[in-house]
């Protein structure tokens, strides 16, 4: 007889329910360590067919430690199992298992693809990356506002040159001095460690042939493009290359009921970071005039920026970024700046 089995993982503990032939024979709690649970389910489900659970935090580990222990692991996707388990009267850990093996055994689901470890250190290392760059950031504008205070008005400048008039002002102010220096070491400390995370970007970006194949793109960078192949991994991940503009949340939401039909804003689901590159690298071909830039896909854009605006032009030509991109992996051609209007 086939089992299945939902999972609601926390941090400490994992609630376990076990159903078959549409009725729950076994639930309860497990650490939350794949091993223990892959030998619980073992033990009380040796014929599990489905084993679910929600995507968060711990969903990647729990996906391919499971996997490895032979158990059918299936992720699937948090907001479309919340709208069930809302439905029930008390919320409660085991109320969660229960209703996600209630969704495993009817098959009424929708799977997650889960990334690869690789894929995910690639994520990490931008991600790290990028909050240091947001943490230096803050530290810089902390530093001038405080020094405003005091009439000391620091000019535009980053870098060593920041550092040198910040240092400057401080000269002879040692009050003030021994409050903002330390600030400003942070700062510096930061900036260093900024910087090697940045070499070891660029080294990954210079060891990979999809990321090189991808920054021949006018206004697309070693961040965007290693970003890029790490949410997409296999190109044959997406039947149509037309798909990851929805994937991404680049498309529009649509709203039809009876005699009402319209379209609204981009959804904005999927990778929230990668949208923003591409949005960011949309905007960098879009305003940057040189002889690299100039393509079909500019002009195209501009052509939209007259019709509709700047930003609705800039998400266009996000979303075309995405589905050439995706074309380019698949072909392995490089970015043909004379094609014509992109699909």
């Amino acid at each position: 007889m086939d089992q299945y089995i939902g999972l609601d993982v926390s941090l400490k503990e994992t609630a376990i329910s076990i159903r078959q032939e549409g009725k729950r024979i076994w639930r309860g709690k497990c650490p939350s360590d794949p091993k223990l649970l892959s030998e619980m389910i073992r033990r009380h489900a040796p014929h599990a067919k489905r084993v679910v659970f929600e995507t968060g935090p711990l969903s990647t580990w729990f996906y391919h430690a499971l996997t490895a222990e032979g158990v059918p692991a299936i992720c699937i996707e948090a907001r479309h199992a919340q709208r069930i388990l809302d439905e029930t009267l008390n919320k409660t850990d085991a109320n969660d298992a229960d209703g996600l093996a209630h969704l495993a055994e009817a098959g009424f689901y929708k799977t997650v693809r889960v990334k690869a470890f690789d894929s995910m250190l690639t994520r990490t290392l931008v991600t790290a990356r990028n909050q240091l760059l947001s943490i230096s950031t803050q530290l810089s504008n902390q530093i001038r506002g405080l020094m405003k205070t005091f009439g000391l008005i620091v000019p535009k400048g980053r870098g060593r040159i920041f550092d040198g008039n910040v240092r400057q002002f401080l000269d002879g102010n040692d009050a003030l001095a021994k409050i903002i220096l330390p600030l400003l070491d942070a700062w510096c400390d930061i900036r260093r460690r900024a910087a090697g995370l940045d070499h070891q970007l660029l080294a990954a970006a210079r060891g990979s042939q999809e990321t090189k194949l991808l920054m021949t793109i006018p206004g697309v960078g070693a961040v965007t493009a290693i970003s890029y192949v790490a949410a997409i991994e296999d190109p044959d991940n997406f039947k149509k290359s037309r798909s990851v503009g929805a994937w991404l949340g680049l498309t529009t939401r649509r709203y039809q009921s009876g005699e009402v039909d319209y379209d609204g804003h981009i959804s904005r689901r999927g990778d929230n970071r990668l949208r923003g590159l591409l949005y960011e690298a949309a905007m960098v071909l879009l305003t940057r005039t040189s002889a690299r830039t100039e393509c079909s896909l500019k002009n195209w854009g501009l052509k939209l920026r007259d019709r509709l605006g700047f930003k609705r032009a800039a998400v266009a030509v996000a979303r075309k970024l995405a589905v050439i991109m995706h074309s380019m992996l698949k072909t392995g051609e490089m970015f043909n700046a004379l094609a014509g209007a992109p699909v």
